[in-house]
């Protein structure tokens, strides 16, 4: 299997957005809206292009990962990191480890631009193979309800959150 993992160009836009509707059409946990959110993400401040990164296999594309910015606020103090949201896979390309290659394509290039974590509220099976471990542990918090064992992160930089707590503040655009 010869998968390609490149940035994404504007003419992926109409297969990305049909990538992640066919990814998430039968999530239990999913509105249906994730590609609504990449639209509005995309014309965002916090889009970053490098980091909207999509899977080809045999020059078709299968798979789309987005990392966008955020930060975590404690009182006056901001620190910057990155969300996951969302990773999608075409449901037949599923289960070849293409979510994974995008997942660690995306870490490399946070790092590479120097960013040092990345939050995701994920299944809690798949993420901590990737080193992904939950929020709770350092002390930051989502700014709505969700299930503590769905909320995670990762440090791409070691000790990048030591004495860092607080919550996450999201773009605008996540909220719709």
């Amino acid at each position: 299997m010869d998968i390609l993992l490149r940035s994404e160009k504007r003419s992926d836009y109409t297969k990305v957005a049909f990538i992640i509707e066919e990814a998430f059409k039968t999530e239990a946990y999913s509105d249906q809206t994730e590609h609504l959110l990449v639209e509005r993400l995309r014309s965002s401040d916090a889009f970053i292009p490098e980091l909207s990164i999509v899977a080809e296999l045999n020059g078709e594309l299968v798979g789309h990962i987005l990392l966008t910015k955020i930060s975590i606020q404690d009182g006056e103090k901001l620190t910057p990191s990155l969300a996951l949201a969302p990773v999608s896979v075409l449901p037949d390309h599923q289960g070849k480890s293409i979510g994974g290659l995008l997942i660690k394509e995306a870490h490399k290039v946070a790092k590479y631009l120097g960013y040092q974590s990345v939050i995701l509220i994920g299944h809690e099976d798949y993420y901590p193979r990737f080193g992904y471990e939950p929020t709770s542990k350092y002390g930051i918090r989502l700014p709505f309800e969700a299930p503590e064992k769905n909320c995670m992160l990762i440090e791409l930089k070691e000790n990048a959150l030591k004495g860092v707590s607080g919550t996450v503040v999201y773009a605008k655009a996540f909220y719709g």
